[in-house]
């Protein structure tokens, strides 16, 4: 079982040029990263915000610690399914450059393997991130899939990356089902049920917390607009298309449309029959707009980037489509930062 870290971080204030909100209380900590997510302009799940739970990793010292955090991140948060929002905060960098980093772009993804042909195997976004970690050391199953887990890897302070295998219990997966087609399910597709993103800092107070993997939960388009329709993803549009028999020479009968439809009905009815977390776009849309009307009735502009909030399906049916949002984000906030190996 992965360990379980302290929720109070067992930290204290040291000599050094580090931001003093480094060091504030666990409790205080929690409010400014649910602030974070108040402010993060990309997210659509905002209504939650007050509902993040922190789990305070800042205690951790070595590779195995913040591995074990991560994993005991992805159990707290996974919830057997019922998903609950968290973060899992490390300590905060030292100076710039000098920080606890988590390679992958989200705590679990999977693998892409380019083939002889040209062609990838597996998920194309995370091809360059899957020949690093072979040259790091891992070892692929021995027959590769469209979906092995890829491995952790961190990177202390001054030390070289580690890789870590996550254990097959941390990681709960969706089989992808539709309910009017049976041939669907011959498909083989799968997606996991918890998006962690890692690959954010978290700022407070001009506190670098260069690891801060946080999660929520999907809304359905991400898997299966996004993570399983986009071109330069899983790209299924096309097998779909030709399994419900429509004619995708032309784009005149709208077959890209009608497939894409079908994969996220698909996504939909999987999660739900799963019992495992999941909010469609429709319904997401209409959440942030409460979140919108609630924080405008308090004085507060609401910053938002349309092109992220507008969900790539049904965009002009969806509330969010209609308006646009404030562009500044004052306060916490996560920080996208450059890969670990382009510093």
């Amino acid at each position: 079982m992965p360990t379980e870290l302290n929720r109070d971080g067992g930290c204290s204030p040291r000599e050094g040029g580090v931001a003093p909100a480094a060091w504030m209380a666990a409790e205080e900590l929690e409010v400014q990263a649910r602030l974070a997510w108040r402010n993060h302009p990309r997210c659509i799940g905002r209504l939650f915000w007050q509902g993040l739970d922190l789990l305070d990793a800042r205690a951790a010292a070595t590779a195995d610690e913040v591995f074990d955090a991560c994993v005991h991140h992805l159990v707290h948060s996974t919830h057997g399914g019922r998903i609950r929002p968290a973060i899992t905060v490390f300590r905060a960098e030292d100076e710039p450059g000098r920080g606890i980093r988590i390679w992958n772009r989200q705590l679990i993804r999977y693998a892409g393997y380019r083939l002889a042909s040209g062609e990838v195997l597996g998920d194309p976004e995370q091809e360059e991130f899957t020949r690093r970690v072979i040259g790091l050391g891992w070892t692929p199953p021995p027959v590769p899939g469209r979906f092995d887990v890829l491995p952790l890897v961190i990177g202390m302070p001054g030390q070289e990356p580690r890789l870590y295998q996550i254990p097959e219990e941390a990681v709960l997966e969706v089989p992808l089902k539709h309910p009017d087609f049976t041939w669907f399910a011959d498909l083989g597709l799968k997606w996991h049920a918890l998006p962690a993103v890692s690959d954010m800092a978290l700022v407070v107070d001009g506190a670098r917390f260069t690891a801060a993997p946080f999660s929520g939960f999907y809304m359905g388009t991400e898997i299966g607009s996004r993570n399983l329709g986009d071109v330069g993803r899983y790209n299924l549009m096309p097998e779909v298309a030709r399994r419900m028999g429509l004619d995708f020479k032309s784009p005149h009968g709208l077959w890209k449309d009608r497939a894409l439809v079908e994969l996220n009905t698909a996504v939909i009815h999987s999660f739900r029959e799963a019992g495992v977390t999941l909010v469609d776009h429709h319904t997401a849309s209409e959440q942030f707009m409460k979140h919108v009307r609630h924080e405008e009735a308090r004085g507060r502009e609401v910053p938002g980037d349309w092109s992220w909030l507008v969900p790539p399906m049904s965009g002009s049916a969806c509330p969010v489509f209609h308006r646009y949002y404030a562009s500044e984000v004052e306060g916490p906030a996560f920080v996208k930062m450059p890969a670990p190996w382009q510093e």
